[in-house]
């Protein structure tokens, strides 16, 4: 039906889905706009504010993965066409390729491998934010 409502369900579950992507994305865009005043005010105050940001960006980042599967059920993923499926796939991939990269860059010892491992995580991320609006047709 044209111009319908999502139902009650739907619109908690991709709300979720959205709001967990708004904290994780969003947020990782936002501590490193605020990185370099955080090293102008010395000490230790980037990597404080990078334990506080954890404490809300990995909920977030679990809320998107239960939400993403959640999503794929709803919308009955293993009925969809191949090419669909394959853009899902890509899509976890890349969730996990964020995972990874944002875990590596809290145990990396360098600024470099810090460095490597934010920008693998933000860009992962940002590609799987890409691939689900693909994916919501």
């Amino acid at each position: 039906m044209v111009g319908a409502l999502a139902s009650t369900p739907t619109v908690v579950r991709v709300s979720l889905h959205v709001l967990g992507a708004s904290v994780w994305l969003g947020g990782q865009l936002v501590v490193a706009g605020l990185l370099p005043t955080l090293r102008a005010m010395g000490g230790d105050a980037p990597r404080r504010v990078a334990t506080a940001f954890s404490r809300v960006s990995w909920p977030a980042y679990w809320l998107l993965v239960v939400t993403g599967f959640w999503n794929y059920a709803a919308v009955h993923g293993a009925s969809q066409s191949s090419a669909w499926n394959t853009v899902f796939l890509i899509k976890m991939l890349c969730v996990v390729a964020a995972g990874v990269g944002a875990y590596l860059h809290t145990r990396a010892t360098t600024p470099q491998l810090r460095g490597m491992f934010a920008g693998v995580g933000t860009l992962a991320t940002m590609a799987a934010m890409v691939l689900g609006v693909a994916l919501a047709g």
